[in-house]
């Protein structure tokens, strides 16, 4: 009886040692969990119930019990390295089956996609075409996203203040070339629907008529757009004329081959104050082709992709994943877990949403494993064994003297 008792003892104690041995080997393994291994009594009861004499039989492991707290947030710089702080698994997809992991080392394959080191596709929110995110689907995220396409001007304005003690030009007939044909001038890129860029030039003329009146003529690449048109002040120097200090000048047509660029300028900024010219600002709303330069992520998962041309792109938003019961997920290797019935079914979320932790761009978490503590549970485990194997040693020499009682 005893040796039984012992022996399972041995087993236990054994089986101790080996989830300690497994936390210890993944010390360095990002997004780790350790295991904790649970003991139980064994007894064994008659048909005529249990007797007040009756001792147990021994011991065994009930469970090796996963431990899900938080491991430590290391900076890595890398911005594909993602980091949750809190509650929550990273989504991935490998041969069509869901797993779920905290490891957020994450890279590029060579289509375009991010995967985990195993080939694992991180899962994403796919974005929407007039914004947010569509969470009742997943996709795999890709940085495949091509060039970031043209935009053509549209619209323009401009903040500058015109001297209000201008008089007008020497020379009454305009010409770009001809510096005494106009009092001021100032110049902006504008784009067309190939994205090729082209400069405008807007040339301001004091009228030699009217008082406070000026006049603006655009040119594009060299190339006149339209007549000169009239801007109004009144005596406190605000613009009065047109409404709204809006001008729609006549198409241009560039020599790209591009569709015609039909622009409207905003001068409701341009003053009539003191006795200075100058350009606080110009903008305008077309951009050039855009190369994708790099993605950023924020605390919430939503992936941006940032291009040459200034633009970016969302891309998706990184799905979450808890469980109520995160202690019963099947661990699948590579610090991967599948969903079972122990763990319950899935809940999908958003970082940073009601019950689910934030996500930390250019970090990694740590293994959650205390090498401290690993080696003092190793420790116990190795004198439980040492404690069973005497136990086994010291019911031998009885059971030795027993023998040599009946020779």
């Amino acid at each position: 009886m005893s040796f039984n008792v012992a022996l399972t003892g041995l087993n236990a104690a054994n089986q101790d040692l080996s989830v300690t041995a497994n936390n210890l080997a993944n010390v360095g393994t990002v997004g780790f969990k350790g295991s904790r291994a649970e003991f139980g009594d064994l007894f064994a009861a008659t048909q005529t119930g249990v007797s007040s004499t009756a001792v147990g039989n021994g011991a065994a492991v009930t469970e090796v019990a996963q431990q899900f707290s938080q491991g430590d947030i290391k900076t890595t710089g890398n911005n594909l390295d993602l980091a949750i702080s809190g509650n929550g698994f990273f989504t991935t997809a490998k041969n069509g089956a869901l797993q779920y992991t905290r490891d957020g080392e994450f890279q590029v394959d060579s289509t375009g996609n991010v995967v985990t080191a195993s080939g694992a596709n991180l899962q994403v929110y796919p974005a929407l075409a007039n914004g947010g995110f569509n969470t009742g689907g997943l996709s795999n995220l890709s940085l495949n996203s091509g060039d970031s396409a043209p935009n053509a001007t549209t619209t323009a304005s401009i903040t500058a203040n015109l001297p209000a003690d201008a008089t007008a030009p020497a020379d009454s007939v305009f010409s770009p070339s001809d510096a005494n044909s106009y009092n001021n001038t100032t110049s902006l890129t504008v784009y067309d629907s190939l994205g090729a860029a082209h400069t405008a030039s807007l040339y301001f003329i004091k009228s030699g008529t009217a008082a406070n009146t000026w006049n603006a003529q655009l040119y594009v690449d060299g190339n006149a757009v339209g007549t000169q048109q009239e801007l109004d002040y009144n005596s406190s120097g605000a613009l009065t004329a047109p409404t709204g200090g809006l001008v729609t000048f006549p198409a241009y047509t560039p020599a790209t081959g591009a569709a015609d660029i039909n622009m409207t300028f905003n001068f409701n900024n341009v003053t009539q104050f003191g006795n200075n010219f100058g350009v606080t600002a110009v903008s305008q709303d077309g951009f050039t082709t855009g190369l994708l330069t790099g993605i950023s992520i924020d605390n919430t998962g939503v992936v941006e992709a940032q291009y040459t041309n200034g633009r970016s792109i969302q891309l998706g938003q990184v799905a979450i994943t808890n469980f109520a019961n995160p202690q019963g997920l099947a661990q699948q290797g590579d610090a991967s877990w599948t969903a079972t019935n122990s763990s319950g079914e899935p809940v999908k979320g958003v970082a940073g949403g009601s019950g689910f932790g934030t996500i930390s761009s250019g970090s990694l978490e740590e293994s959650n494993v205390d090498t401290t503590t690993s080696l003092v549970d190793m420790i116990t485990a190795q004198r439980a064994f040492q404690a069973n194997a005497q136990m086994i040693q010291t019911e031998d020499q009885i059971t030795q003297t027993i023998i040599g009682i009946h020779q």
